[in-house]
C-alpha cells in the first residue's frame, strides 16, 4: 500500500511539472504564407494588326503562277493582315481578318499579289491556337505592277494553320492557305481559244499585335 501512495505521488508531481515546463518554451515562430501567384489567363478575344512572310507556289499549269516561265520552284511573298477574334467558349474562337500580301516574281505576266477576306475557327488550349479558315480571295493578276491595270481574278481560299500566344498582346502563326481563282480564257497562237486554271498554295510565318479591346481584365491578386 505504501509503494501505491509513493507510486501516485511520483505521477502527480511529473503530471504539474510537464505543463510547467511546456509554458516555458518559445512561442512557435510565424512563416509568412507565400504571396498568391494567378495561373495566366489566355484570352484571344480583340483586334490585331500584324505582318507575315512567305512562299507562294502556283498549281500545275498555272501560267500567271510565279516561275512558270523560268523553272522557279516559287517566290517570295510579304504582306499583312487585320482582323478581329472573339473567344466564345473557354476552348473556342471565332474570328475575321483581311490580308495582302506581295508577290516577287519579277515578271509583269504574274500574279503580282493575293489578297484574301475570311473567317476563321480554331480550338485553343493554353496559349495555343489550332484554326481552319475560308472565305473570298483574289488576285492581282495584271500585266502592270501595282493596283492600276487589266482588273484581277476572283474566287476562294481555303487553309488553316497553327498560332501562339508569346504575351497576352503578341502572338505567332505558321499558316498554309489555298487560293482557286478559277479558270482564265485566252486566245491561242492559231486563234484557237484555250484555259488554265489561275491557283496558288502559300505557305507564311506572321506576327500579330493583339490590342485585347474587349478581352476580360486579369485576375485580381489578393492582398497579402
Amino acid at each position: 500500500m505504501k509503494k501505491i501512495l509513493l507510486a501516485s505521488v511520483a505521477f502527480l508531481g511529473m503530471a504539474a511539472i510537464v505543463p510547467a515546463q511546456a509554458a516555458d518554451l518559445a512561442p512557435r515562430p510565424y512563416t509568412k504564407a507565400p504571396p498568391y501567384v494567378p495561373a495566366p489567363i489566355y484570352n484571344w478575344t480583340g483586334f490585331y494588326l500584324g505582318g507575315h512572310i512567305g512562299g507562294a507556289f502556283g498549281g500545275p499549269g498555272n501560267v500567271l503562277a510565279p516561275g512558270f516561265f523560268n523553272n522557279n520552284d516559287g517566290a517570295f511573298m510579304g504582306g499583312g493582315q487585320v482582323g478581329y477574334d472573339t473567344q466564345f467558349s473557354p476552348n473556342w474562337v471565332f474570328g475575321i481578318e483581311a490580308n495582302y500580301s506581295f508577290l516577287d516574281t519579277g515578271s509583269f505576266f504574274a500574279n503580282r499579289g493575293l489578297g484574301s477576306v475570311t473567317a476563321r475557327l480554331g480550338y485553343t488550349w493554353g496559349p495555343a491556337l489550332l484554326y481552319v479558315k475560308g472565305g473570298y480571295g483574289w488576285a492581282d493578276s495584271r500585266f502592270t505592277n501595282g493596283f492600276a491595270g487589266n482588273g484581277g481574278r476572283d474566287g476562294y481560299t481555303v487553309g488553316g494553320g497553327l498560332e501562339y500566344l508569346f504575351t497576352q498582346n503578341w502572338s505567332g502563326k505558321v499558316e498554309y492557305q489555298y487560293y482557286d481563282l478559277g479558270n482564265v480564257n485566252f486566245f491561242g497562237p492559231l486563234g484557237g481559244i484555250g484555259n488554265f486554271r489561275n491557283d496558288q498554295h502559300t505557305v507564311k510565318v506572321g506576327l500579330n499585335y493583339r490590342f485585347n479591346f474587349g478581352a476580360p481584365a486579369a485576375p485580381y491578386a489578393p492582398g497579402y
